[in-house]
């Protein structure tokens, strides 16, 4: 049968929806990995199928463009929401995702609020190779680690411009200490309710912007006391807001915007 789907970003994060309520989920692996093909497919940072729930209205499942799966996407969790809240004609939605249920809200602009849940700090949740305190690991710049449903690697930095991402963030996404990869952001701190974020996200590179490393970029920089519990994130597509308070859930707010939708040709899907 044809593959539809719709594509759609936020601040620049792009991501493939494909909506299989009352159908089974057809994404594989090698699936997501041609339809994430820049050159030969549809394009994206993630991929997120949206499924029946019995306890929810949808469940998600996230895919990045190099086949393998993610438990969180703060981005593709919100364009799913915007689509459902639009479809239904509902200010909010809850989805589950591996991170359990996420409740979602559209504020009075049309942004899109999602709670992702509580961040993971333990060693091993994270995880990491040994036990250690995560808000220091033992390399060199000192970052700090935490989860949210994904590995976060945080550093922080007094000049963005200096940094070398497509250099260091794939030696520290592949480096031991993080045993299924991780995502590496670079903050550099304005004041303590806005931070400048460049991210190398695990499994594709130099983002625009991403919700879930926005997420671990500023949970790691209130730990360490740098920073206010509402933090406006700049990344290089746009600016999200993160709130957390320290102990419990974290807030993402920002916008989505849909760029198309189309149909896969069974050329692609039968490669």
């Amino acid at each position: 049968m044809p593959l539809s789907f719709h594509k759609m970003h936020a601040n620049g994060d792009d991501f493939v929806i494909v909506d299989s309520r009352n159908s089974p989920n057809p994404i594989t692996g090698n699936m997501a990995r041609r339809m994430g093909d820049r050159n030969r497919g549809v394009g994206f940072n993630q991929l997120a199928v949206v499924l029946d729930c019995d306890d929810a209205d949808a469940r998600l499942v996230f895919w990045n463009a190099d086949g393998t799966t993610l438990d969180a996407c703060g981005s593709a969790t919100r364009g799913a929401a915007d689509m459902l809240m639009r479809e239904s004609n509902m200010t909010s939605v809850v989805l589950r995702t591996s991170r359990g249920l996420l409740t979602c809200e559209r504020t009075s602009t049309g942004a899109i609020t999602v709670n992702m849940g509580k961040p993971l700090l333990g060693w091993s949740d994270i995880p990491l190779a040994l036990e250690m305190d995560t808000s220091m690991l033992p390399l060199a710049g000192d970052p700090a680690a935490c989860s949210m449903g994904n590995p976060h690697c945080t550093y922080f930095v007094d000049d963005l411009t200096a940094v070398e991402i497509a250099t260091i963030g794939p030696i520290i996404e592949t480096n031991p200490m993080f045993p299924q990869r991780t995502n590496v952001h670079f903050v550099q701190i304005i004041d303590r309710e806005h931070i400048r974020l460049r991210i190398w996200e695990r499994g594709g590179g130099i983002a625009q912007g991403s919700g879930s490393c926005s997420c671990g970029a500023a949970v790691n920089g209130i730990r360490r006391g740098l920073l206010d519990n509402s933090v406006e994130v700049e990344c290089d597509g746009g600016v999200v807001t993160v709130q957390w308070d320290g102990v419990g859930s974290v807030f993402l707010t920002g916008p989505v915007e849909t760029v198309f939708s189309g149909i896969v040709a069974d050329t692609l899907l039968k490669a």
